[in-house]
């Protein structure tokens, strides 16, 4: 707690602030751990039913903008308290509602939708709590929180799931879940201020030396959605992976990326952003052939262990990804040319998944896992050999 008071001003809110962060974080891991296989075994969604769920669960990313514009006299505490309140409301309904898919949509929706408006404001309140000059270290405080509480779920999941099965041990996970986010909405409240919200979030911004940045987001948001909503559906359904498995892998990647990300950093700062982001999506179709085909090459116990390390592996090479806001960095005049264009950068990426989802559910359905990740993989190499055109270099503003 000393550390902390180094770290925010003495007369804000921070410990309620962080206390909503790490009971929201043990409540989404709670949810997250589970939610794959409730949809698969309680629910009954096939490949081509997830891929339309995920769907409506990005929908509320890409509105984002438009909701920010549309509340803009709400302050950054207002609108944290709403989406927590819209947080705890799409979690309740997981527990009430009849595990149908409309109605499970619905729920997973309703959730997303209060999720993405409270996202962006974690880290306005947390700049606008923290002392002068420590803004960075109350970032890493509130990602820490939410890391903490998020694994924390995991790992309860896993330890139940082991145990437990069926739709009443889903139900209960629901509930509990929803209690907690009750209780972080309850600590949202509390929250007092008028902290005015990041103008960047509240618009597009577009300008032709970031073009190749846009695109480079284009081809990361379609990759990532593909192991984010099938990586793990694979394994249910194609390997009859459970829950505590499916959660322990989740455990497992977190904590690698926890401990790789500062790794990956000081490679980007090393060797450059430019060859790092060429290398990340070489290494994707490794990872990609193996989820894709591991049936075909090991016993199927074996290939089972395959794509679970290439899921963690998956994870660790999504880091890279912070390499495209160093070339933004590179080429922007302004910190806030900089926080403008990522923040359009973050809603092209949330364009492109909502349709990825749609596509990479039939392409499943249809055509089978292995086309699913080799199309995964070509995506791949197409962000390869887009981020091997860009110029480095600040003065390099067509690059």
């Amino acid at each position: 707690m000393g550390k902390l008071r180094q770290i925010f001003k003495e007369d804000s809110k921070y410990k309620l602030f962080l206390l909503s962060i790490l009971i929201t974080g043990l409540s989404y891991g709670l949810y997250k751990g589970m939610l794959d296989n409730f949809l698969a075994e309680i629910v009954g969604m096939g490949e081509m039913d997830r891929g339309v769920t995920e769907f409506f669960r990005e929908l509320p990313g890409v509105a984002l903008v438009f909701v920010l514009a549309a509340f803009y006299l709400l302050s950054a505490e207002s609108l944290y308290k709403l989406g927590a309140v819209i947080m705890l409301v799409g979690m309740g309904m997981h527990a009430v509602l009849p595990p149908t898919k409309v109605l499970a949509t619905l729920a997973i929706c309703t959730y997303s939708f209060g999720e993405h408006v409270q996202l962006g404001m974690k880290n306005t309140l947390s700049l606008e709590y923290a002392q002068e000059g420590r803004g960075g270290a109350a970032l890493g405080a509130q990602n820490s929180a939410n890391q903490i509480g998020t694994l924390a779920g995991y790992l309860v999941i896993v330890a139940a799931f082991s145990f437990l099965s069926g739709g009443g041990a889903y139900n209960a996970f629901f509930w509990a879940a929803a209690a907690l986010a009750a209780v972080s909405a309850v600590c949202s409240l509390g929250l007092t201020g008028s902290s005015r919200t990041d103008e960047t979030r509240r618009r597009f911004y577009f300008h032709r030396k970031f073009t190749k940045y846009y695109m480079l987001e284009v081809f990361y948001g379609a990759r990532k959605q593909v192991f984010f909503t099938f990586g793990p559906y694979v394994l249910v359904l194609f390997y009859g992976a459970g829950a505590a498995t499916i959660s322990l892998l989740f455990a497992v990647s977190a904590v690698a990326c926890f401990f790789a990300a500062p790794v990956v950093g000081k490679i980007i700062d090393r060797v450059g952003y430019k060859i790092v982001m060429v290398m990340d999506t070489l290494i994707l179709v490794i990872v990609c052939f193996f989820y894709g085909f591991a049936h075909y090459l090991f016993p199927r116990d074996i290939a089972f262990l395959v794509c679970c390390v290439n899921y963690v592996l998956d994870a660790v090479i999504s880091l890279a990804s912070m390499a495209s806001n160093v070339y933004v960095q590179d080429l922007a005049d302004s910190a806030d040319e900089v926080k403008a264009t990522i923040s359009t950068g973050v809603s092209v990426n949330h364009i492109i998944t909502v349709f990825i989802a749609l596509f990479g559910g039939w392409i499943w359905h249809t055509l089978g896992i292995e086309m699913l990740f080799t199309v995964s993989a070509v995506l791949g190499l197409c962000n390869s050999a887009y981020a091997a055109s860009i110029k480095t270099g600040k003065r390099r503003r067509d690059g």
